[in-house]
């Protein structure tokens, strides 16, 4: 299907040398920047990033498992111990 995007100039001409660099079409490099794009989106469904389907996530959550719940409270309890005045 053909359709007219409006795209910036710069951003343009990066991705025509990426789609040269890759041996690819314009066109080609578009269609799977926006597949990319929409499965990327697909996977988050909770708003989570894709590597948390796999790996899990040390986030606080109602579906956290209890032993993931207990590392990040000893995570949460070691990051209170800080003293700003180290960073500096």
């Amino acid at each position: 299907m053909k359709t007219t995007v409006e795209i910036p100039e710069k951003t343009l001409k990066r991705a025509a040398t990426l789609a040269a660099a890759k041996g690819v079409s314009l066109e080609q490099l578009v269609a799977e920047a926006i597949e990319d794009k929409i499965g990327r989106g697909e996977e988050l469904g909770k708003g989570k990033p894709p590597w948390m389907k796999l790996y899990g996530a040390f986030a606080k959550s109602e579906d956290m498992r209890s032993d993931t719940q207990s590392i990040q409270k000893i995570i949460d309890e070691e990051f209170e111990r800080i003293d700003p005045g180290d960073w500096k």
